[in-house]
């Protein structure tokens, strides 16, 4: 009896050490501690506006089937970010018509009836032969009133300032159209090596209650002992505890999908597409970079707005020079228009700055510091544009290899799994092989999930890099499908 109760406790004692283990290796294979490739997610889906969108369309009671290119167009359409980047457009257009508008002329057309009674002695008219009022007498007065300013050159360059502002803005929608490819093309990718993951630990779970049920029977039968059994159960276990993470995970990621391309709230959706891979062999670093610099619409938009800074320290300086203005009115005049008279006033205006109090000393310096700004960030935006094409050429190099290792690793790891499997089957050896196989094959599918995603996010961020992402994706994405 005491020798059984030892042998009871023992077993027990081993189980305990056994699930501790076997659940370290269960986040080890999910990549939480793991060796999987590590992905850094772009910084710039953060921006704000990009990661939302304006929900459209009718909820459908069928499942909709979105592929990668659906879902991009959907976002090019209802992506937030580039739906305030359009407003921003409309905003600079409209500023560029306020800076012409004080260019063109402006004409304004007035008629007003007036009734009046006016005091002559008021005006120093006491004598004797004059009434001290006259009135009250009335007459209509309508008129066309109009100002143009013939020369002012701080307007002028006000006006080109906004004109390149204009530019820069347009510039940044393009921008912003690229952001949103890059946006939505990652939680698409995202969202398919969930449903890969899902599918993996599905397929791990069969496997580990076939291999319970092998030692359960085997037990029965007297050929292992019960520890097996217990190791068996406990990866059992562990194997359907992941597949509930990854499953709620992979709901998430597609929650995320949707509220980026601006699905109906609670619409349901199906992935169409799987996780290419296709073999790419980027252009060369120097062609790389100029095209980036031709092409990248951040880069183009930034160019324009140091030429609107530099058009608008002009404009600041011009405050010293003399303007020409043209003023006049032209009406009729009487009292009702059967007995009326025409009049008119044409004036011409020089006016010579002398002293203003340092106000255009002041416009000056602010121009000029705004100037600094705009040539610094527009530098900084050139050193940032050679790294991300850097960055993705050797994100790109690096994944195509780990993906080509991750996939030969997979085989070797099923092949383990497979010989550890038979060699259990045979009593040649106990559970703890099978299980430590599975554990092998189970990081390795995650690390092929995790670099392949890797290498198609590496493609997107290329193409952004270069300038080119509408197209870029539909060129390095869908050619190996």
């Amino acid at each position: 009896m005491s020798n059984r109760f030892s042998r009871n406790v023992f077993l027990i004692s081993v189980f305990i050490l056994f699930g501790c283990f076997t659940s370290a290796q269960v986040q080890t294979s999910s990549g939480t501690t793991g060796s999987a490739v590590q992905v850094t997610i772009p910084t710039s889906i953060s921006q704000d506006g990009f990661t939302g969108s304006v929900p459209t369309g009718t909820l459908s009671p069928q499942p909709l089937e979105i592929s990668f290119l659906d879902a991009i167009d959907r976002g090019l359409r209802q992506n937030l970010g580039l739906l305030l980047s359009a407003d921003n457009s409309l905003a600079a257009r409209g500023d560029k018509w306020k800076e012409l508008s004080n260019l063109l002329p402006n004409i304004d057309v007035k008629s007003q009836e007036n009734v009046q009674q006016t005091s002559l002695s008021a005006l120093g008219f006491r004598l004797p032969i004059f009434p001290r009022v006259i009135g009250p007498f009335n007459y209509l007065d309508t008129r066309a009133y109009l100002t143009q300013q013939v020369f002012n050159w701080h307007y002028i360059q006000r006006e080109r300032s906004a004109a390149q502002n204009l530019k820069a803005a347009e510039y940044s929608y393009k921008n912003a159209r690229e952001l949103v490819v890059l946006v939505v093309g990652n939680a698409y990718l995202e969202a398919i090596a969930g449903a890969a993951r899902v599918e993996t630990a599905e397929a791990q779970v069969k496997t580990a209650k076939s291999l319970y049920d092998r030692a359960v029977d085997q037990q029965k039968a007297g050929l292992v002992p019960a520890i097996d059994a217990l190791r068996s159960q406990v990866e059992f276990q562990s194997r359907k505890q992941q597949l509930i993470s990854v499953r709620n995970d992979f709901a998430k990621q597609k929650l995320s999908l949707s509220r980026i391309i601006g699905l109906a709230l609670g619409q349901e959706f199906n992935l169409t597409d799987k996780a290419p891979y296709d073999a790419f062999v980027p252009p060369s670093l120097e062609e790389s970079l100029k095209r980036a610099y031709a092409s990248r619409s951040d880069y183009q938009a930034a160019l324009a707005q140091t030429r609107a800074a530099e058009l608008s320290r002009r404009a600041a300086t011009a405050q010293y020079y003399p303007t020409f203005d043209l003023e006049g009115d032209f009406g009729d005049i009487g009292v009702n228009p059967a007995n009326s008279n025409g009049t008119f006033h044409v004036a011409g205006t020089i006016t010579v700055p002398v002293f203003q109090g340092g106000k255009t000393h002041a416009d000056v310096l602010q121009a000029e510091a705004s100037l600094r700004q705009a040539r610094q960030r527009l530098e900084d935006l050139r050193a940032q544009i050679d790294n991300d094409v850097r960055n993705a050429l050797l994100d790109l190099n690096a994944a195509a290899d780990q993906v080509e290792v991750a996939r030969s690793s997979v085989d070797l790891a099923e092949q383990t799994l497979t010989q550890a499997q038979d060699r259990f089957a045979a009593g040649i050896t106990d559970s703890l092989e099978v299980v430590e196989a599975q554990e092998s094959v189970a990081g390795a599918h995650e690390n092929y999930i995790s670099s392949l995603y890797a290498h198609n996010l590496a493609k997107v961020e290329l193409a952004r890099s270069l300038g080119n992402a509408e197209q870029g994706v539909k060129q390095y994405l869908t050619k190996g499908k």
